[in-house]
């Protein structure tokens, strides 16, 4: 995306949460659990070491390519508990973003707050505390994917390179995270530079801004490392004089594809972004968001579909204010390919970002780095990994293997004029298995009508309202949750009783 609007926030610093299929949540999983060991591919699927798909559906977690050469958020809660929810949303991957800097003798991250909690990182190194990070998320089950983000921590470059940070330096610095979690299978890949755009190209044989050619050397220099990684290789902004957001176009990878030195090892990565990060022609256009499709094929979607090499989607986030984003990220969650009809032959994908302080997207953190944006987070539903709902290691309140779906709603009221008021309905999965379907419905005491709603339909007869779930958020993980919120008239009423049940 174009950095200079989003970026100066936020760097995308990227953990990739575990995958599709990943039956244990424990280190301990046995080998022959899906998701196990290092991941290669197979035209455009990727696969475990023992042959099975999985599905890379994950999260970025930024901050070690900021200044405080740390992931963020530490200034606040303790890193386990921060992977513990991440997992627990039914994440499988963490996206790492990072810089060079972090690789500098005796980098020192800042930020953390060890006061009774992440006591266990006290006088580590940057690299050290990304240890600690690998080293749990991998105990939780989860994968991780280092993306170098930025040169150093000074900002976003178009080229792989910069004065102060030759290719040489580049090259040496991936090298040398290939050889520090070497053996260590849940680093599966390694994201080569984040969002080369204008002047890099693609294919075009001028070796200091062919794109192309640069991820060549280095993904061969990554591989001479540790064979067993994947390359994750980022598009450019513009071929052929077609361009897209920053690292999303892909167009030239038909002609002239990344060749690598072992085989079934490249992964093409594109980002796309909505109107809270820049305006695009196609967001304006009347057949919007049905073009949207067409537009995602022309830049990565073929790649796939093809059968060419598996596309990783490595960032698309938004606010979600404007109802023209809204209308993007459930077409754009339709094209990945739902796992319920698709399993893991899907499109892989991190969503940006697991921060609150991405200045032109939000995060699924709200702004206390505690409370989960519900809504966001159930746009994301239908796409999370098979095999990994949301809920931690074990099964919901129904019971192992409990085939009838649950659940229960909470209703909140979220401000009261006299004239009207807000509230929020949270309905949570109680049962052993995914919802498909849900429906809140409650009797007010008074004389309330509902005048809007929100990621929900309704009915009202009389005081009594029935509200059924959205497109977008009616699949709900084991344990996991999602909102809708309305509007109505008049205020001062009292909370009525929520009844909730699903599919």
């Amino acid at each position: 995306m174009f950095r200079s609007l989003r970026r100066a926030l936020c760097v995308a610093a990227a953990l990739l949460l575990p995958l599709a299929g990943v039956q244990s949540a424990r280190a301990d999983a046995t080998a022959e659990a899906p998701g196990a060991g290092y991941w290669h591919t197979s035209g455009r699927q990727i696969l475990d070491a023992a042959g099975q798909p999985v599905r890379i559906a994950g999260i970025n977690w930024f901050g070690f390519e900021t200044s405080n050469r740390v992931a963020h958020g530490l200034w606040t809660r303790d890193y386990k508990s921060m992977i513990d929810q991440i997992r627990s949303l039914g994440y499988n991957t963490l996206r790492v973003p990072y810089s060079d800097d972090i690789l500098k003798p005796g980098a020192m991250p800042e930020g953390i707050n060890l006061d009774g909690r992440n006591t266990d990182l006290r006088g580590l190194t940057s690299l050290q505390v990304l240890d600690k990070i690998v080293a749990y998320a991998g105990q939780s089950g989860l994968k991780v994917v280092l993306d170098r983000h930025r040169p150093d921590a000074a900002g976003q470059s178009a080229l792989w390179y910069t004065a102060s940070v030759p290719e040489s330096t580049w090259i040496t610095n991936l090298k040398a995270l290939a050889a520090r979690y070497k053996g260590n299978s849940t680093v599966i890949g390694i994201d080569l530079h984040n969002e080369p755009h204008d002047p890099a190209c693609w294919g075009c044989g001028d070796t200091s801004r062919d794109w192309r050619l640069a991820a060549e050397r280095a993904g061969n220099a990554v591989l001479s490392v540790n064979p067993e990684l994947l390359i994750m290789v980022e598009g450019v902004q513009t071929f052929n004089g077609n361009s897209i957001w920053w690292g999303g176009n892909l167009m030239g990878a038909a002609q002239y594809p990344v060749r690598l030195d072992v085989a079934n090892r490249l992964v093409y990565s594109a980002h796309d972004y909505a109107t809270s990060v820049a305006e695009q022609s196609w967001f304006t256009d009347p057949s919007f968001p049905a073009n949207m499709p067409g537009i995602w094929d022309k830049y990565w979607g073929y790649l796939f579909k093809q059968n060419i090499a598996p596309v990783w989607l490595g960032e698309f986030g938004t606010t979600l204010k404007p109802s023209v984003d809204q209308k993007w990220l459930a077409e754009l969650v339709k094209y990945l390919r739902s796992t319920s009809a698709y399993g893991t032959d899907s499109f892989h994908w991190t969503f940006w970002s697991w921060n609150p302080n991405s200045g032109d997207t939000g995060g699924i953190l709200k702004d206390d780095w505690q409370t989960v944006d519900t809504v966001k987070d159930a746009y994301l539903a239908p796409v999370k990994a098979p095999g990994f709902g949301g809920g931690g290691t074990g099964p919901g309140p129904g019971g192992p293997g409990d085939p009838t779906p649950t659940c229960t709603a909470a209703y909140t009221v979220s401000s009261d004029w006299g004239g009207g008021f807000n509230a929020e309905v949270k309905v949570t999965n109680t049962s052993g298995v995914p919802l498909k379907s849900w429906q809140v419905s409650w009797t007010w005491s008074g004389s309330q009508k509902v005048t809007s709603m929100w990621n929900a339909s309704y009915t009202q007869s009389g005081a009594t309202v029935t509200a059924v779930n959205a497109a977008h958020n009616g699949s709900v993980p084991v344990a996991g949750s999602t909102s809708f919120g309305l509007g109505g008239a008049p205020g001062g009423g009292s909370v009525p009783s929520v009844r909730c049940t699903a599919t």
